[in-house]
């Protein structure tokens, strides 16, 4: 249904679809007034408008603060804007501003007013300047709002809006069958006029949950999407999606009024901006995270998060057996369905995505080094009040070597293959600022903020950090590899994202993804080890090698073979 929205000329049968949407939802009066306000909102926002993003083998995304690097009198905005310009270029090519608006709490994911610049990053004009550089991904933060939010002051005043935008719960209801991704309490006392109030606060006491089931709610959300694409968002990753829908005597996960809410989503942008992506971040076990791409209409890109403890666990060990067992179970998705393929963003690592891959001692083993290099581990709460493990909350950078190899030259082969490994598989390519420029552990941070998270989430003065980066360190040689990997990638059909994938299985020692597209096939291949590798021959094509995507070998006849270096990168075409 969502894309028969786009190809009718009527704009009654337009409206006629969209409402038929949230009727399952709201019942047949809501839904239309609901889209009545849908369609002024467009009026408002200008569009329909189509959007021109390139989803092919030369898009990736670069996850980044807004204040990450920080010049004195520059909004920080206009900073990262000139970081990008100087150090990273063409080998970009889009960028993932994490929450810019103005919020109280949790990195910028409290959100106090999602249609304003936070003042101390810069305004809209900056958002701008960005967005006329590179394709921009916008964070929608709709399963929750701040408590220190406009909505919410309503909410306590008792008016519009916001008066009814938040779930009371009687604090006696039976809760225990909800899924929760921290051990804090549920429900958030709040005195009001009207007595003492208990709201659904998934995440933080500070984080009150949104009633999607409330139509003005839904109107409120459509209208601030329309602005984040008349703003410049042509990707739009939609926070903790999975726990939007809320159903008393249910886990209140993914339940099928989610689905929905997403799929009415994608329709509405089918027909009011062709061509913006959706992206939906459920960091859960991968059967529940891939639901949201596996019918086709619903997101057009998922995170992978197996990929982060997966990688992590396979370079760890030197042992790819269960990387390559996991990819090759990979279905084919539907035609214009991604995944997201990065290895660390602004969170830590979740591990609940590999709970039915990692055995209990696998996972120990994370947990335990994750510690032992400085990182912390969060748990999460389970029914029957006992904690597991959650996130581990380390730089990438830092897990991948022991501390008397940090900066070494196999630390940086390691974490650059760790790189490459998710530049190889079926997706988009999403890379982390910090590891882009090889960032250490921040424990002063965590320090100052009190927040585990903080460890991966540094400021930088830019003055040092472009001197950094000019010097023969350790994080110029990072970012240099990836940038060529970035480039040379963006040059191969075989690597565009609905290319179709295949695992060869070398052994441990080795993953080698084989991609094929417009003529072109391509094997990359990775040693996942300390120590050389020889591939076998006859998996290798007449073809020139490309390996660690420098210098060229012809490959040929009877000495038809190559040798890997210790993590090493052979990206081998035809």
């Amino acid at each position: 249904m969502s894309e028969a929205i786009a190809s009718s000329s009527s704009h009654d049968a337009v409206r006629q679809s969209l409402v038929e949407w949230l009727v399952p939802l709201y019942g047949d009066a809501p839904a239309r007034e609901c889209i009545d306000a849908t369609i002024d909102a467009a009026q408002r926002h200008g569009l329909p408008r189509e959007i021109d993003l390139a989803v092919d083998q030369s898009l990736n995304v670069m996850i980044t603060y807004p204040d990450i690097v920080q010049r004195p009198g520059e909004p920080p905005l206009a900073t990262l804007r000139d970081f990008i310009a100087q150090n990273l270029g063409e080998a970009i090519t889009a960028v993932h501003i994490l929450p810019f608006y103005p919020a109280s709490s949790d990195g910028g994911f409290s959100v106090m007013d999602y249609r304003a610049v936070n003042g101390d990053y810069g305004d809209w004009d900056d958002i701008a300047a960005l967005a006329n550089d590179k394709p921009l991904m916008f964070d929608l933060i709709l399963n929750h709002a701040s408590r220190k939010g406009i909505w919410f002051a309503h909410y306590l005043a008792d008016a519009d809006p916001g008066r009814d935008y938040f779930i009371e719960v009687d604090p006696k209801t039976d809760l225990r069958s909800v899924v929760r991704p921290r051990p804090t309490p549920l429900l958030a006392e709040v005195p009001t006029a009207r007595g003492t109030k208990y709201l659904w606060a998934t995440f933080s006491e500070d984080q009150i949950d949104l009633d999607f089931a409330n139509p003005k709610v839904m109107a409120e959300f459509i209208d601030i999407i329309f602005e984040y694409v008349a703003r410049g968002a042509r990707l739009i990753r939609l926070d903790a999606v999975g726990f939007l829908w809320k159903e008393i005597g249910t886990s209140c996960m993914h339940l099928w009024q989610t689905h929905h809410v997403i799929k009415f989503f994608r329709a509405l942008l089918g027909h009011y901006a062709p061509g913006v992506q959706l992206i939906t971040e459920t960091n859960v076990p991968h059967a529940e995270n891939i639901s949201y791409l596996t019918d086709g209409d619903e997101a057009h890109v998922a995170y992978q998060f197996v990929l982060p403890p997966l990688v992590a666990h396979t370079l760890l060990t030197g042992d790819g057996s269960r990387l390559t067992e996991w990819a090759a179970s990979l279905p084919p998705l539907p035609a214009g369905c991604h995944f997201l393929n990065f290895t660390a963003s602004h969170d830590g690592i979740g591990v609940r995505s590999v709970e039915s891959i990692l055995d209990e001692a696998e996972l120990a083993g994370l947990v335990a080094t994750t510690r032992e290099r400085g990182g912390f581990v969060s748990t999460r709460a389970m029914g029957d009040g006992s904690t597991r493990p959650y996130e581990l909350n380390i730089t990438y950078y830092d897990l991948l070597a022991a501390p008397d190899e940090r900066d070494s030259g196999t630390h940086i082969d390691r974490f650059v293959l760790s790189q490459a490994i998710a530049m190889a598989l079926a997706g988009i390519p999403a890379l982390y600022f910090h590891s882009l420029v090889a960032t250490h552990n921040d424990h002063d941070g965590v320090e100052a903020t009190g927040a585990s998270r903080s460890i991966n989430r540094r400021r930088y003065d830019a003055g040092e950090l472009n001197y950094q980066l000019s010097q023969e360190s350790a994080a110029a040689e990072v970012l240099r590899r990836l940038k060529r990997l970035l480039v040379v990638r963006a040059r191969q059909p075989a690597f565009h994202p609905d290319a179709p994938q295949s695992i060869v299985d070398l052994g441990p020692s080795l993953f080698a993804v084989q991609r094929h597209c417009d003529g072109q096939t391509l094997l990359a291949l990775h040693n996942l080890t300390d120590r050389p590798v020889k591939v076998p021959g006859h998996v290798l094509p007449e073809a020139r090698v490309r390996k660690n995507v420098a210098a060229a070998t012809e490959i040929s006849g009877a000495q038809r073979s190559i040798s890997l270096a210790p993590y090493e990168v052979a990206w081998i075409s035809d």
